[in-house]
């Protein structure tokens, strides 16, 4: 069973499945074969423009965004030729940094900015470019991207990823992005020659149910989460901290129509009464400290939900093991 949960969404027959990155096991470093871009705490998104006028704007998983995010949806119209761009949906808040959660909650009236990122290229004036390396396909980026508010080149560091790291820890931010210079752009595809550097330990994670509201909190507790390990389901701890009293009652009444009786773990923890279970289709983001040996998040901090993620691709990341650059 699939859920639409963003406004006015639909679920795409046929969409472009981005190129993905790896979660790297060391450190930020330096190196010359690679450029360094910072990691945007928004919706990943696909932008197809076409010369007909006939764009579209959706999710890592084909779930459209033109109605959720019609500024950005109608910046498309400013491109002049046939392109397909690759980016980041965010949203900033008081202190000019990404907010997921205020992006989760965006409504085209929010007071607070919406800008689409661009980062890369896949086709320009009606060709495919995907063969090229990242640092070619950039600069057709740069030179195709209109003049706008809402849409914006993604700039990058070469070779110098130590400082943009350091830059990205004083400013709060999740962390940056390390791509080899001479990397093609490979759809769908998961690949070390992309890598994830976190100043942040973040996590997706499947939500399985719900404990009982203590003291002043009102509709839910704490959320049960899981994410899948070889295909099972499996619990990695509970988050109690983050909502607001908005989101406690608009999760809370998404919660309440897919409550079931029993446990979808397959891995089953021992119960308590204060438990309710529920269908394991909505996925959120949380922050944390660590992972423990038994495989829990530490102090996790609940983001928001994700609306281009599907339950079954919400996996603990592995980083890649990288050899250190001297």
């Amino acid at each position: 069973m699939k859920y639409v949960r963003i406004e006015g969404g639909q679920k795409l027959s046929s969409f472009i499945e981005p190129m993905k990155a790896q979660l790297s096991d060391l450190p930020a470093f330096d190196n010359a074969d690679w450029i360094f871009e910072i990691k945007w705490d928004g919706y990943r998104a696909i932008a197809e423009i076409n010369s007909s006028g006939n764009n579209r704007l959706y999710s890592r998983n084909g779930l459209t965004f033109d109605k959720a995010y019609p500024k950005v949806f109608e910046a498309l119209k400013s491109f002049k030729k046939k392109a397909i761009i690759d980016g980041e949906i965010v949203v900033f808040d008081e202190q000019g940094k990404p907010n997921f959660q205020k992006l989760q909650n965006y409504k085209n009236n929010d007071k607070y900015p919406i800008h689409f990122y661009a980062f890369d290229c896949l086709e320009a004036n009606g060709k495919s470019i995907t063969d090229l390396s990242v640092v070619e396909r950039k600069k057709i980026l740069k030179s195709i991207l209109p003049k706008s508010d809402v849409i914006h080149y993604c700039d990058h560091v070469d070779g110098e990823g130590k400082a943009l790291f350091l830059e990205m820890k004083k400013m709060g931010l999740e962390g940056m992005i390390a791509k080899r210079k001479d990397s093609k752009y490979y759809i769908g595809k998961r690949t070390s020659e992309w890598l994830k550097i976190k100043n942040i330990q973040t996590q997706e994670a499947i939500i399985v149910g719900f404990t009982a509201p203590k003291g002043s909190r009102s509709s839910f507790g704490s959320l049960l989460l899981a994410v899948k390990k070889k295909s099972k389901l499996v619990y990695i701890g509970n988050v109690g901290t983050g909502f607001t009293d908005k989101s406690l009652k608009e999760l809370y009444t998404k919660l309440k129509k897919i409550i079931r009786k029993s446990t979808p773990l397959d891995i089953p923890i021992k119960e308590t009464s204060d438990m309710t279970w529920v269908d394991p289709v909505l996925v959120c983001n949380i922050k944390y400290t660590e992972i423990t040996e038994e495989g829990s998040v530490r102090h996790p901090v609940f983001q928001g939900l994700r609306v281009d993620k599907e339950a079954d691709e919400v996996h603990l990341e592995k980083p890649v093991k990288r050899r250190s650059k001297k």
